[in-house]
């Protein structure tokens, strides 16, 4: 037992503060969001360089970023529609296939005034049909009741359709677009044998695609060359109307090209 005239002993323990742990974890953070905004960068500058209408997409857009988004609804916009990465995906498509549009219209604008400028095909303006639909950009040489392409028939051209190519041929080639070439007829049943409308509309698609190469469009252009007989005429209700023996030329949009397929230089 303590000794009653003992002092009194009072202890006090004062609380040690603990050391903040290193940084914490906001570096973490930090660090995620500079990876992010690298892959990011590194992405845009990757696909930006693979084809230049993506950079005059991009530059449209933010010299004016409202008449860009003009065509998209607010919930439609692709550059504010699911994650970042998504989103600059989805913006860097739509800028790419703005991009191309434009230059498709480009190109037909051109070659629309070099078909009717020429003397030799003043007569078949009308005959040669540019524009630029869902497929890209589309070049048909239609027949009419008095002027045709090719010997009746035949595959053989007339000199009026090559001098078409060669004008064709010297827009294409600005272009690193691939090529489709389809040949057409009308229901009019090609009597000679075997030789059908299903060959004759194959070789015409041949003919046109070996007239561009004459003119210097590069083979590895050419990734398809179809021939569909009366199959898709350009008027269902008239079968028989001369405008349904056409050579149509397509250059589909980028986004449409299978991967692998060979879209360089021209």
């Amino acid at each position: 037992m303590a000794n009653k005239d003992s002092p009194i002993i009072i202890r006090v323990y004062k609380k040690k503060a603990k050391a903040a742990g290193h940084h914490g974890g906001a570096w973490k953070v930090a660090y995620a969001d500079f990876v992010t905004a690298m892959m990011a960068f590194f992405m845009v500058m990757w696909l930006i360089s693979m084809q230049p209408d993506v950079k005059d997409a991009v530059q449209g857009y933010f010299n004016n970023p409202i008449g860009f988004k003009t065509a998209y609804s607010a919930g439609d916009n692709p550059i504010f529609e699911g994650s970042p990465a998504a989103a600059t995906l989805s913006f860097l498509a739509t800028a790419r296939r703005r991009g191309e549009r434009e230059r498709f219209e480009e190109t037909a604008e051109r070659i629309r005034e070099e078909i009717n400028a020429s003397p030799d095909l003043d007569a078949f303006s009308s005959d040669v049909s540019v524009v630029v639909d869902g497929d890209g950009l589309r070049i048909e040489l239609m027949e009419t009741q008095g002027s045709t392409f090719f010997q009746s028939g035949s595959s053989a051209p007339r000199p009026v359709f090559t001098q078409a190519m060669q004008i064709v041929s010297e827009e294409l080639i600005r272009l690193t677009h691939p090529i489709v070439i389809e040949g057409h007829t009308d229901a009019t049943p090609l009597e000679r044998g075997d030789y059908s409308n299903w060959e004759l509309s194959t070789d015409r698609a041949h003919a046109a695609r070996r007239l561009l190469e004459s003119f210097e469009i590069r083979k590895t252009r050419f990734i398809q060359v179809r021939g569909y007989s009366d199959r898709r005429l350009r008027h269902p209700r008239d079968p028989f109307d001369p405008s349904n023996r056409r050579v149509s030329i397509l250059l589909p949009f980028s986004s449409d090209v299978p991967i692998g397929v060979d879209t360089g230089g021209p």
